[in-house]
Parts: structure tokens; sequence; C-alpha cells
């Protein structure tokens, strides 16, 4: 199946951008309705906030929290550079650009929007190739000029892959982070994700430790709720989150591939080896 060519700029100012996160406006707003799924959430602007398909970046203000931010702020910046948007100004607190040079040219190549109405995207700064008639048969090959793959490549973002990523795509981005890992680029240089990390308050994850953002993500929710470490595992299995185990081919639930003894948390299988089903 074909992805559908969206040409647009990329915006930040009155934003808060992070590695994975940025709005785009498409040049032809009638382009979004190429697209399966809910219809796109679109702004006063016309802006969309894109959800960049199979990779998922350090977080820089998820619930008012943050991962260290060294790494997460590295993937920013290189988002931005990617894209070519430079004179960045924040407010105080980092939390919001007060204005910045963007509006730069790109496009995405898109299939469908997700469940909070967002284009799940590949993302390419410039102008597409030519003779695209608005529909491309996107390859490993044009896959390594998105920024979703660059990022992976350069250990910027975890892979997170969801259901319907095609197999060809899946094995290009699983090759890219293997050598990343091997390297001990961006986050593989600390990521104890599998290797197990001591849980003694959210400050060791915002400040410490490295590892998967969405399982930084439950934690965060977890533990700002009240919970404590000993339950994680419980909270995990009502959410019920759907995953299929790459290697056994095993339909299952995110609980099964974390595990927890006494104050230390780790998952059991690499990031690469899942496949979220929403």
């Amino acid at each position: 199946m074909p992805f559908s060519v969206i040409q647009g700029t990329f915006h930040v100012s009155g934003y808060s951008p992070d590695g994975d996160s940025v709005r785009f406006r498409a040049r032809d707003q009638a382009d979004w309705s190429k697209l399966s799924g809910p219809p796109v959430a679109l702004n006063a602007r016309d802006h969309a906030q894109l959800r960049f398909e199979a990779i998922d970046t350090l977080e820089t203000h998820h619930l008012r929290f943050h991962q260290p931010l060294r790494l997460a702020t590295e993937a920013l910046e290189f988002l931005l550079a990617d894209l070519g948007i430079t004179e960045v100004e924040w407010n105080d607190a980092r939390t919001e650009v007060t204005s910045a040079a963007d509006g730069t040219n790109g496009y995405i190549l898109s299939r469908a929007t997700e469940q909070n109405r967002r284009p799940v995207s590949f993302v390419f700064a410039g102008e597409p190739p030519e003779g695209h008639g608005g529909e491309v048969f996107l390859d490993a090959d044009t896959l390594r000029g998105s920024l979703n793959y660059r990022s992976l490549e350069r250990g910027f973002a975890y892979p997170t892959y969801y259901k319907g990523l095609f197999p060809d795509l899946h094995e290009a981005m699983t090759r890219a982070v293997a050598r990343a890992r091997e390297e001990g680029l961006g986050v593989w240089g600390g990521d104890r994700t599998t290797a197990g990390f001591d849980v003694e308050g959210l400050e060791s994850l915002t400040d410490e430790h490295v590892i998967l953002s969405k399982l930084f993500r439950r934690l965060a929710e977890y533990l700002q709720a009240g919970g404590f470490v000993s339950g994680f595992e419980e909270f995990l299995e009502a959410r019920a989150e759907a995953v299929i185990l790459i290697p056994d081919v095993h339909a299952t639930h995110f609980d099964t591939a974390v595990d927890v003894e006494g104050e230390t948390v780790r998952m059991t299988e690499r990031p690469e080896d899942l496949i979220f089903e929403g």
C-alpha cells in the first residue's frame, strides 16, 4: 500500500517540541483527506501534531517530568537542525518556544491517523522526489532519508514499533538500532532498559536512568499517582496494553515484558523486539 505525500511546513513557535514532536501545516489542507482513520486534529493555525512512526525520543515534559535532559535536548536539537529551524528562543522555564525561524519546507509520508488524530508519519526535510504523483511506495532506501531513521541511526531515539509497520522498514530500522547500540551512540551509551535500574523515586527517572520512553511514561504516571514500585507490574497488567513479542510471534501484554524485583525494574525484551498494537 502506498504512502500519501503531503508537502508543507514545520512549526515550533508557540509550542513545546521535543525530539519526536513537531507541528506541520499542509500546503494543501485537502491532502489530509487522503489519510484513513479519524480526521486530522488541526488547531486555529491549521497545524497538525505529527506522530513520528517507529521512534520515541526521551521526554522533555511528560506530566511536567523529563528524562535525562542532556540526551533529550540533543534529540530535540537534532530535529531542529534536520528540519532547518534556527534562531529558537525559549521562555525562562524552557517549556515553550517563544520565537523561531521556522515554517521550513518539508513533507511527510503517511497512510493514516491514530486514535489521537495525529498523522502517523515518516518525516522529511526539503522537497519530495519528482514524479511522486502524490503517492510513493516507501522502501528501505527512501526510508534512510527520513528524520525517523536518521534519529535511530544516531542513537537519538528508541525504536518503538506499532502494528502496521511494514516488515522491510522494520528490519531496516532494527539494523540501524543494532549499529547504534554496538557503537554506544546516544541513549545506548547509558541505556538501562533491559539491564535494570533502581527506582528510588521520580528523581531517579528524571535525572539518572536512561530507559525506553514508553516505560518511563508508564512509571511516571504510576508513581505520580502515589503507587509503589512493588505494584508496578499489577498496574501494567490492569492497563492490558497489547503487544507482540517478535522472536516468538507471541501476542501478549506489555506487563509480561517487564520484571520488578524489590526496587529494581527492567524489561525482559529489547525495545525492538516488541510491536505495540495501539
